[in-house]
């Protein structure tokens, strides 16, 4: 699955670093679109931070992109990075 192709209804749920530029830009990409989202702080929520490594296998780059509850991604761009 692709993050930069949704559907719409499509559920998107991001796991963010406050300051993180990668998690900058894949805000800034869906706000462009109109495409609405929720953000979780990875960074100072220790329960988001749990939920995040559990979807993505304890990585720790962020943003970490789930869609409808599936884990699509860690990292942002082409190649991501976070």
């Amino acid at each position: 699955m692709d993050p930069t192709h949704v559907r719409p209804g499509q559920k998107i749920e991001m796991y963010i670093k406050q300051n993180c530029p990668y998690c900058r830009e894949a805000r800034q990409f869906y706000d462009q679109r109109g495409i609405p989202y929720t953000v979780y702080d990875a960074q100072n929520d220790r329960e988001a931070r749990r939920r995040m490594f559990d979807l993505s296998g304890n990585d720790p780059t962020v943003p970490a992109i789930v869609i409808d509850g599936t884990y699509v991604q860690s990292g942002w761009g082409r190649p991501p990075q976070g």
